[in-house]
């Protein structure tokens, strides 16, 4: 094994593997491994024909495995292309055993120093990988050898330097006669293979609706007495809204207000605190949080009480009704029962 930094053909390469992602603007890089341009990576060698080294990878959504990248690298670099036997896209199986074969790249060409990316199951370029994945699924992309790599020097794969992804490493290797799949990290393999897929995940809005209620107990005050408001934040979806803003500057005339926070749905906010309100909170599609703040109203205070509670989404999403992302309640003094219902003018 050797340490080495990845060449500048291997710079140029993943500089316009990137641009055709953001041009795409749906392209995700699925991997497991840390190397960056220039980063330090490790050649393994020891492989024989036959062999294999494989990657788990999880998907963030749903979408499509577009293509598959394999890092290959010598010592000294500018070794000539290699063949080699196959690369199989399977699905997840049980670790490390990978489980249905769905598509094979057969006969791979691979250029030291690059990152090698195939989008093709053919030599010809007619047939495209297409390998429909779920959000978080986890499929594998396992490269095998048809050469024994030169020992040491390579060109052969190569793996990161900053440790090993527990459960997303695997190796086939011949036992006698017999091939059988490995934990690679049982074999002493201590960082992970610079195998990658690109998921075609398609756009989807980022649309949320939050909205803000809230009500007051008791529903008109008492001068001197305690009050509580209850402030409660949904999101109806069909996104999640996290890092959702909610403020609430209390009335003036409620004093020693303190607060808690419960959450429901999966979202989360803070559990309690004092004073106005002005924190986030995270809010998944279907999720809600509800604040119960309580104060004492001032003695000697008259007149309407007004409190506002609003929200702000991340600018991350959108929210498609803006009008309920802000309430207000207005209560009024408790005049007292003596005078209900007219009592203080009482028939002749």
């Amino acid at each position: 094994e050797f340490i080495m930094k990845m060449s500048d053909k291997t710079t140029l390469a993943l500089g316009l593997s990137l641009l055709a992602s953001h041009a795409a603007a749906v392209e995700i890089t699925v991997k497991n491994d840390s190397l960056t341009n220039l980063g330090n990576a490790v050649i393994v060698t020891g492989f024989v024909p036959g062999e294999k080294a494989a990657a788990w990878l999880t998907t963030p959504c749903a979408g499509n495995v577009r293509a598959v990248q394999i890092f290959w690298r010598s010592q000294n670099g500018g070794t000539p292309d290699t063949i080699e036997r196959s690369i199989e896209i399977s699905r997840a199986g049980t670790f490390p055993v990978p489980g249905a074969l769905h598509t094979v790249v057969l006969g791979p060409v691979l250029t030291d120093g690059v990152l090698n990316e195939y989008r093709f199951t053919d030599e010809n370029n007619t047939i495209p990988i297409n390998v429909p994945v779920t959000a978080g699924e986890t499929f594998v992309v396992s490269f095998e050898f048809d050469n024994a790599p030169p020992s040491g020097a390579g060109p052969s794969v190569a793996r990161d330097t900053d440790g090993i992804t527990a459960g997303a490493n695997g190796l086939l290797a011949f036992i006698g006669m017999n091939t059988v799949w490995f934990n690679s990290a049982t074999l002493g393999l201590t960082g992970d293979w610079i195998i990658r897929a690109v998921v075609d995940c398609p756009v989807v809005a980022n649309n949320v609706d939050v909205s803000v209620t809230q009500s007051a107990t008791p529903s008109a005050y008492t001068a001197g007495s305690a009050l509580s408001y209850q402030i409660s934040v949904s999101n109806a979806g069909p996104m999640a809204s996290n890092g959702t803003s909610v403020v609430d500057i209390f009335p003036s005339a409620l004093t020693g207000v303190t607060w808690t926070c419960n959450a429901s749905g999966g979202a989360s906010c803070p559990g309690t605190g004092a004073g106005n309100i002005a924190t986030q909170v995270n809010l998944p599609a279907g999720g809600s949080v509800i604040f119960a703040a309580n104060g004492t109203v001032a003695a000697g205070t008259t007149g309407m009480l007004s409190n506002t509670a609003t929200i702000v989404v991340p600018n991350t999403v959108t929210d498609t009704n803006p009008s309920n992302n802000s309430n207000t309640l207005t209560i009024s003094a408790d005049s007292g029962l003596l005078f209900a219902n007219g009592f203080e003018n009482p028939p002749p």
